[in-house]
């Protein structure tokens, strides 16, 4: 029962050339870096990667993107990695675009085991009826085109049919985790990971916190042990490294900037 990991080295070493990977995280929100990391010193490639987004430059699966390790990204996101949308317009990387409410849903139905489901989302659209650009050509044509999937109506309303999706791996980040599995999210980050982790056949998961098993309170365990298999447990610097892809910031308020200066007399 205990899933501890003496390193995140050796919970990756599983993964192998042209292995799938549903990768928690959005944005750079709960993004499990070092999983990453170590899958990127382990050398495999030609991954396909379930994620939401693929990070940014230099951050997150951009490290792996930007070391051409990545062949396949299905996600509903590309902003904020220009080299991610510089080698899927190359036509170096094939890419499925979906509704990311849809990428939800087709993560979680494969992680219950339901193998397809029926949604609207989508109709009258190419995600429906086909011919998005999975892959580009070098010269800029559409060298593989997305398919058409079926549509059927329910109670006088058109739906599209989608299928659950299911990884060989996933890579998760949590709050808090027991040596039996158990994980807890904080805020924003509980959006992708808890579905990515139900996805991956192995799933591993970095925990910023590591207790003891019966100390996390049963009703506040967002994920459960049963679909995790391994943990690695991350070191105070590691928990504490977390990057801001937009900081805005704005002038103090005239009365606060009074008090500070009463504060430094």
């Amino acid at each position: 029962m205990d899933k501890v990991q003496r390193s995140a080295a050796e919970a990756v070493a599983g993964i192998s050339d042209g292995a799938s990977l549903a990768v928690g995280g959005f944005g750079l929100s709960g993004v499990p870096n070092v999983l990453i990391d170590a899958v990127h010193d382990r050398g495999v490639g030609g991954l396909g990667v379930v994620s939401n987004n693929c990070g940014v430059d230099g951050r997150g699966l951009g490290v792996l993107l930007a070391a051409g390790r990545i062949a396949r990204v299905t996600g509903s996101y590309i902003g904020e990695n220009r080299e991610f949308a510089r080698q899927y317009l190359g036509g170096e990387l094939e890419v499925e675009l979906v509704p990311q409410g849809t990428l939800a849903e087709r993560l979680r139905a494969g992680g219950c085991g339901i193998p397809a489901f029926f949604t609207p989302a989508g109709v009258g659209t190419q995600v429906a009826e086909g011919g998005l650009p999975w892959r580009y050509a070098p010269d800029g044509s559409v060298a593989l085109p997305s398919p058409a999937k079926e549509v059927r109506a329910f109670d006088g309303r058109d739906h599209v049919l989608e299928h659950g999706i299911t990884t060989d791996f996933a890579l998760v980040r949590a709050a808090r985790g027991d040596r039996h599995g158990n994980l807890v999210f904080n805020k924003a980050t509980r959006n992708f990971n808890p579905l990515a982790a139900m996805a991956g056949k192995v799933t591993i998961a970095e925990v910023e916190e590591l207790v003891e098993p019966g100390e996390l309170d049963p009703d506040a365990i967002h994920l459960p042990g049963v679909f995790v298999r391994f943990v690695v447990p991350l070191t105070p610097g590691q928990a504490a490294d977390k990057a801001v892809e937009h900081r805005t910031t704005s002038a103090a308020p005239a009365h606060a900037t009074a008090r500070e200066a009463v504060r430094q007399r």
